[in-house]
């Protein structure tokens, strides 16, 4: 029995570094496919479904985080970004907006070819999560994306994992502690502050747009979504 190959779509403007991939991943058992321009790149990874897209930062006519923030509206197709910018403002920017994972250039193959390896495994059973419904308001915590009266919402990673969680506690007041616990971990170091200014986020992006209240804030207390 012939097992299917996976599919990647690799979106780098150097033909010289897009070819060296190509073949690579080709004797890897991959089926590939290049683009080198940033809307033609965006165009195809949202009409087909590729197992996973190598997506540089510098490219022609649209670079690849606005690539990347337009197809997390829709898609939550793995992307590991492969770029020579290394600074971490660009790392945090990258992940924050939806990558899988983010490697610099110069790079090692096998290193690539390893996380390749690790955001394509396909699990041979898979518990699906429901999704969580208030109201217009729709989140699928398995494909990430929120929506309100089938309006796509832009969020960060951070965005909509605080969301989630939100609606995970339906009618449930969530303390800020538990909130910052929760959602950016035991181990984080800062203020709960940071959660009012993700709450803000979420209401400029929800509440602001469509005319709702949709988190309260229970003074002294917490948050919660009813």
């Amino acid at each position: 029995m012939t097992t299917e190959k996976k599919s990647i779509l690799i979106v780098e403007d150097e033909a010289q570094i897009s070819r060296f991939l190509q073949l690579e991943l080709e004797h890897e058992n991959y089926a590939c496919s290049i683009c080198a321009d940033g809307r033609e790149a965006l165009e195809t990874a949202l009409k087909n479904d590729f197992d996973l897209i190598i997506l540089d930062v510098m490219l022609p006519s649209l670079n690849g985080i606005e690539i990347l923030r337009r197809l997390r509206q829709v898609k939550q197709t793995p992307v590991i970004i492969l770029t020579a910018r290394d600074q971490v403002v660009d790392k945090v920017t990258g992940l924050d907006i939806g990558a899988n994972d983010y490697m610099t250039k110069p790079f090692a193959i096998e290193e690539l070819l390893a996380r390749i390896r690790l955001h394509t495994k396909r699990p041979s059973s898979e518990v699906v999560a429901p999704v969580l419904v208030c109201g217009k308001l729709s989140v699928n915590p398995d494909a990430r994306i929120a929506t309100f009266d089938g309006h796509p919402i832009d969020l960060t990673k951070k965005e909509f994992d605080l969301l989630e969680f939100l609606m995970q506690n339906r009618n449930v007041v969530v303390s800020r502690e538990r909130l910052l616990d929760s959602v950016w971990g035991f181990d984080f170091y800062g203020s709960t502050n940071v959660v009012d200014v993700y709450v803000r986020y979420l209401r400029s992006k929800i509440d602001d747009v469509y005319g709702v209240t949709l988190i309260e804030t229970v003074r002294g207390a917490g948050y919660v979504i009813r």
